[in-house]
């Protein structure tokens, strides 16, 4: 028997005094998160909610998120996090895949109205029985607190987990949908937890070290789960929220709140090295921070290169999928535990192999396959999809459609999605390579490659760049300058420049708008 929630009980049993969770002006100790998680776990009980049942939450990364995720699991539900970006029609089709039963969403902002998106989907969903709209900003319960934190303090701040079977499900996370209709992976308990260990393990996490973890990714993301909320709050870590990744707003908090331990993906690395400036004390934040985890995507080794010079901290690059629960492969802490460009190798408890097409082992160093995983943190199975769960499990092996190769040493480097791979003339181009190239050029900030029709190659390769400020370069120019780095078949013939790219609520690169 088993429940995901006694991360957090746990240490609010050990720590109970120690700060869980923080959100300028407000400090949430391990005692008061684990209250109001059972005031959460109260209201969904009577209000009818039984174990098995799902339950939707939409919220940026407040204390309402952890608070209610926990409250969902400790009444033996299923918590289904979902993209706070998603429109009305969107909600309404992942509450009617998962059958949830009730949904606690955040009011929002006007730029951003989550409640009203998720009241429209809410409303066209007749078997979604409640709606809980949090109304502030984190949980005030005093006289005058705002409708839903005066629901919640009606309520005891006493409750007893349900006891859930080990392959339970606990989350149902969705997949991005690049391929089609978003697909909802089931995660165990077990999964969960036993990725919340490896994490653990993985960064040394422990609770006599008092890390503080930035938490940028967001929350309803399963990297940012896994990386900073259940490996954080397992350790007794105090984890400092922020609603919207901002740069220099980060760079303030990890100064102010002396943050031990900072996970992104590579779009956000860029944009700290970028919101360096002389008003920012890199000294204070190169003294504190330990760990920096780096996952979501591709990390090109010019901004890992970068960071290390100005942070003192090397980056350690992981990889996985929310259908791995999500981490499967990290470089280490060991002074030989990682390499620059790699994902480096199995973590504690998952195995890896590259395979074919007919799922046959490719066992050649430095040859390009597919890599499959097998382990504790792989998923139950996508829900009510068995074809589509048939298509990628074999045997406990999963197939992530992404294309590696592995090296004399054991280490694994990510050549590129099966799905981007580019076929120019014949050739095959790794997107990754040639956006890794570019990003050694002077004038080049950040660069992403895509694959665009050509009536006589099949497909040309584009190159869009966000160039250095200040620096000058012409299309014309940078062509050249890549034609003498790179063969002849791989170096892109057209490059745009832009001021921006766009890019999903987690910061990976929308490459499909691009196309």
């Amino acid at each position: 028997m088993l429940n995901l929630s006694m991360i957090l009980e746990d240490s609010a049993w050990q720590y109970p005094d120690r700060d869980a969770l923080v959100l300028d002006p407000h400090r949430y100790s391990y005692a008061e998160t684990n209250a109001l998680a059972n005031r959460v776990a109260n209201l969904l009980v009577d209000r009818g909610v039984e174990p098995g049942d799902r339950v939707a939450l939409s919220c940026p990364n407040l204390p309402w998120f952890p608070i209610v995720y926990y409250g969902i699991l400790k009444a033996g539900a299923v918590v289904v996090p979902m993209n706070i970006l998603l429109k009305g029609q969107e909600v309404e089709y992942h509450l009617r895949d998962s059958d949830a039963k009730a949904y606690f969403c955040f009011q929002g902002s006007d730029d951003l109205p989550i409640g009203e998106y998720a009241r429209e989907g809410f409303e066209r969903t007749p078997g979604c029985s409640h709606l809980f709209v949090m109304d502030q900003d984190a949980p005030v319960l005093t006289d005058d607190s705002s409708v839903f934190a005066a629901l919640l303090a009606s309520k005891s701040p006493e409750f007893e987990a349900v006891a859930r079977e080990t392959d339970d499900a606990a989350v149902i996370l969705y997949t991005s949908g690049t391929t089609g209709k978003s697909k909802g992976a089931e995660l165990t308990h077990s999964n969960m937890v036993m990725n919340a260990v490896a994490a653990s393990r993985q960064f040394d996490f422990r609770p006599d070290r008092g890390d503080t973890h930035l938490s940028v990714l967001p929350l309803f993301h399963s990297f940012g789960q896994t990386a900073n909320m259940n490996g954080g709050l397992s350790t007794g870590a105090t984890i400092v929220l922020q609603p919207r990744f901002d740069a220099p707003a980060a760079l303030a908090l990890m100064a102010r709140e002396r943050v031990t331990v900072f996970a992104g993906v590579p779009t956000m690395y860029w944009s700290l090295l970028s919101a360096l400036d002389e008003n920012v004390d890199v000294k204070r934040l190169e003294d504190n921070l330990r760990v920096a985890i780096s996952g979501g995507a591709a990390l090109p080794v010019e901004i890992l290169t970068q960071f290390r010079k100005r942070f003192g901290v090397k980056i350690l690059e992981a990889y996985g999928l929310s259908e791995t629960s999500p981490l499967a492969l990290c470089n280490s802490l060991e002074p030989d535990g990682s390499r620059p460009g790699s994902i480096g190798k199995p973590m504690w408890g998952v195995q890896v192999r590259l395979v074919d097409e007919q799922w046959n082992t490719v066992d050649a160093a430095n040859v390009v396959a597919e890599i499959a995983i097998r382990g504790h943190n792989i998923m139950k199975g996508y829900r009510n999809r068995r074809e589509a769960t048939a298509e990628v499990l074999q045997d406990g092996w999963f197939r992530t459609g992404d294309l590696a190769r592995r090296d004399d040493d054991g280490f694994y480097y990510i050549v590129d999605r099966a799905k981007d791979l580019i076929i120019r003339g014949g050739f095959n181009v790794y997107p990754r390579e040639v956006e890794e190239a570019l990003m050694t050029h002077h004038a080049v900030s950040l660069a992403t490659v895509v694959g665009v029709p050509h009536a006589s190659h099949g497909e040309e390769i584009k190159a869009f760049v966000i160039p250095e400020p200040g620096v000058n370069v012409t299309e014309e120019q940078l062509v050249a300058w890549a034609k003498d780095q790179m063969a002849a078949y791989k170096y892109p013939r057209k490059i745009e420049f832009v001021d921006s790219l766009p890019m999903t609520a987690t910061g990976k690169i929308l490459k499909r708008e691009l196309r």
